[in-house]
């Protein structure tokens, strides 16, 4: 597990280049927000999460479950998805709009950038 890159993973660039291009200055991992997000736009008030969808769970059909170790797995995987729900909660209660993008959703660049202006 050490080799698994928590930081400028391919999904998080794409999304880093569209949000740039789009016009949006942002700040990277910013640790004084609960979670440190994967993007903050400041003047938007806006915390931007990019989440593997096996290191959270989304059921997006391409989730492989482990088929060794399961006990572990399943605990672990459970463990990522409360601590998000938790950091999004306090998140929002300090007055910040937290958007989550996954990884199958990055997968089109079209598909993302309406997202993107969708959500923001």
């Amino acid at each position: 597990m050490s080799l698994i890159a928590g930081k400028n993973t391919k999904p998080e660039v794409m999304v880093r280049k569209i949000l740039f291009s789009l016009g949006y200055r942002y700040r990277l991992h910013v640790s004084k927000l609960p979670g440190k997000p994967d993007i903050v736009l400041g003047k938007q008030k806006t915390a931007i999460f990019i989440n593997g969808c096996f290191w959270h769970k989304h059921n997006c059909g391409k989730n492989v479950k482990p088929s060794t170790n399961i006990k572990f797995w399943k605990n672990k995987l459970d463990e990522n998805v409360e601590r998000q729900k938790q950091n999004i909660k306090e998140l929002k209660n300090l007055g910040w709009k937290p958007i989550i993008i996954w990884e199958c959703q990055t997968k089109k660049q079209n598909r993302l950038i309406n997202l993107l202006h969708k959500r923001l």
